[in-house]
């Protein structure tokens, strides 16, 4: 989202927002002179919201949602959505209070937008009002843009956020880079809706999990957790991410409800009240066997989760293991292979090199056989 400012020493307004490799900031408009503070700020404040409000129809599109039936959650995002049409109508022409009474919106985009109308109303500066109704106008152009799958100029924000969906093209962009870089590029967080990145890295890691286990023996889903003993690794959520494919799953089937439901955690809502029960008990277990080495077990230092991915950034947190599941089948891999021991005249550089070039291309033939799970 987009995070507005005002910069007294200029006596301006700012806005920014995050590229994924560093916040970006563009001049909005000049302040009148001699506008109190207070004033200026409040108009801030209203437009972040705005911003804020205006994403969550990105992060949480009606398409995700588990019913479209009248009054269902389906129904209200997409009421949510078609409020983009009267935003900029709201910034010029907002409720205001009349006879002691003011008509506010239950839609929250429409509601958002009428405040800031106010709040321009308030200041009462007709540039000012042009200026910040052109910027809105570029703000909701820029999720539109995301929402068609193209994260470039001010819709790369969108890399920063979790959404409850993924675009087939996105999805497809991501695998494209994992295939030129397994292990993940930097263009995989700067460029890809990190919910597609992690659906296309899914499909990596179970290709790099069953080509290392074709090599070690050993199976799929126990890679990574072997390969911890290696490196320490986050062997948590790709091990769980491998059984489900392991099961039947596809990767977007295996990776949207644990994105969904840590939203939903962070939305203070319980997802799930059986796998709850089930880490719940699996945390008593952990305590129960804590205590035969020590009397009072400090809960920190067990690292009890009621979600496997950090609920204020899941869909990033989950990329970042998966991509670390990657390595952990690199290391048991390297450690493994035994076709370079012999060429005695290789330096260790060279050896390992050769090393990660084979990996890497049986897991390129991999991943390409089963593309189709993919998409």
């Amino acid at each position: 989202m987009t995070r507005y400012a005002v910069d007294h020493r200029r006596n301006a307004l700012i806005a920014s927002w995050s590229t994924g490799a560093g916040d970006t900031a563009v001049d909005v408009a000049n302040l009148p002179a001699g506008i109190p503070s207070h004033d200026a700020l409040n108009l801030a404040k209203a437009l972040t919201q705005l911003s804020e409000t205006c994403w969550r129809c990105y992060t949480h599109p009606a398409s995700a949602a588990d019913s479209h039936e009248p009054n269902s959650e389906g129904e209200r995002r997409q009421e949510e959505r078609d409020a983009f049409a009267s935003v900029l109508t709201a910034l010029t022409n907002p409720n205001l209070p009349a006879d002691g009474y003011m008509i506010q919106s239950y839609i929250q985009v429409e509601e958002a937008a009428h405040q800031v109308g106010r709040a321009l109303h308030a200041l009462n500066a007709a540039e000012l009002t042009t200026r910040v109704t052109i910027d809105v106008g570029a703000e909701l152009a820029a999720i539109e843009q995301a929402e068609l799958g193209n994260l470039s100029e001010r819709a790369r924000q969108a890399v920063t956020l979790t959404r409850e969906d993924a675009s087939p093209l996105q999805v497809a962009q991501a695998s494209n880079l994992l295939h030129d870089n397994p292990f993940g590029p930097e263009a995989l967080f700067t460029e890809i809706d990190p919910a597609a990145a992690a659906i296309a890295a899914a499909h990596w890691l179970d290709a790099a999990a069953t080509v290392t286990g074709d090599s070690t023996g050993l199976p799929a889903t126990q890679i990574v957790v072997e390969a911890d003993n290696i490196e320490a690794l986050p062997y948590e959520t790709p091990t769980l991410v491998l059984e489900l494919m392991a099961d039947g799953a596809t990767p977007r089937q295996a990776v949207m409800p644990l994105i969904r439901n840590a939203l939903r955690v962070a939305e203070g809502e319980i997802p799930d009240i059986t796998a709850l029960q089930q880490r719940i008990t699996a945390a008593e277990q952990l305590l129960d066997k804590r205590r035969e080495d020590q009397s009072e077990p400090s809960l920190d230092a067990l690292d009890l989760r009621i979600t496997p991915l950090d609920p204020a950034r899941p869909a990033l947190d989950l990329l970042e293991d998966l991509l670390s599941g990657i390595r952990g089948c690199w290391l048991l891999y390297a450690e493994d292979a035994t076709e370079f021991d012999e060429a005695e005249d290789l330096d260790d550089e060279e050896w390992q090199k050769r090393r990660t070039a084979a990996f890497f291309a049986e897991v390129r033939e991999e991943a390409t056989a089963h593309r189709e799970r993919l998409l």
